[in-house]
């Protein structure tokens, strides 16, 4: 490899590594400016989805943490039997089927996102979750239980923020007005909990079927011996 090749790779390496840092940088703009925020994001190439990823990453570890070193008198959380795997699929999960059902509604009646946008425009909506429960995780160890009430309290601003948040990056993805926007979040919770019930549905299904060719191969083994 060549001097002038390994300079333009690392030329590279770094501009993608500034690309992240912006985009990251911006998911800060876009939580106090939600709606010239989420639209630039998406119809400016604001956003990317490196940011996206780690935004959810730092979600998912920040759920995980808040589990295990919040203290126990504000949350009682016996780790021992903490499964991870799910905890993090009860992330994951629900964030895959808002993105697939909120897609699949919209793009019935003229929304303007793709489902990356969708994606994109959700993990971004995550951002104040690790902002405000990281630093409630250590205040949190140092808290009386009659100052319990203010930990509550911004844990609960959290999750409103993160709602206000996915609504406004909805409007602005699929360029709605606010009563579309309503209506069709409203239909994307129903479609979620179809989706929900039939996948339900498909994997009894499969276990039964699994089970019934099991205990015939069983009684077919049993009748041979």
């Amino acid at each position: 490899m060549s001097y002038i090749t390994r300079k333009l790779n690392k030329l590279r390496q770094k501009e993608t590594y500034l690309h992240f840092l912006n985009t990251l940088k911006y998911s800060l703009y876009v939580i106090f400016h939600p709606a010239d925020g989420f639209w630039d994001l998406i119809h400016a190439k604001r956003g990317s989805y490196a940011a996206a990823n780690f935004i959810v990453i730092v979600t998912l570890l920040t759920h995980i943490w808040k589990l295990q070193f919040t203290n126990f008198i504000i949350l009682n959380v016996n780790w021992n039997r903490v499964n991870i795997l799910m905890e993090i699929a009860s992330i994951l999960l629900p964030l895959a089927i808002f993105c697939i059902c909120n897609w699949g509604v919209t793009t019935l009646f003229d929304g303007k996102g793709h489902l990356g946008d969708i994606y994109m425009g959700t993990a971004y909506a995550m951002t104040p979750y690790p902002l405000i429960q990281i630093p409630l995780i250590i205040l949190s160890n140092v808290v009386t239980r009659e100052e319990a009430s203010f930990y509550w309290v911004f844990n609960n601003l959290s999750f409103i923020w993160m709602g206000i948040l996915l609504f406004m990056a909805m409007m602005m993805i699929h360029a709605y007005g606010f009563g579309k926007t309503l209506i069709f979040t409203i239909f994307t919770a129903f479609g979620m909990l179809v989706f929900i019930f039939i996948m339900l549905l498909f994997f009894s299904m499969i276990s039964q079927g699994i089970a019934y060719f099991v205990s015939l191969g069983r009684e077919v083994v049993f009748r041979l011996n």
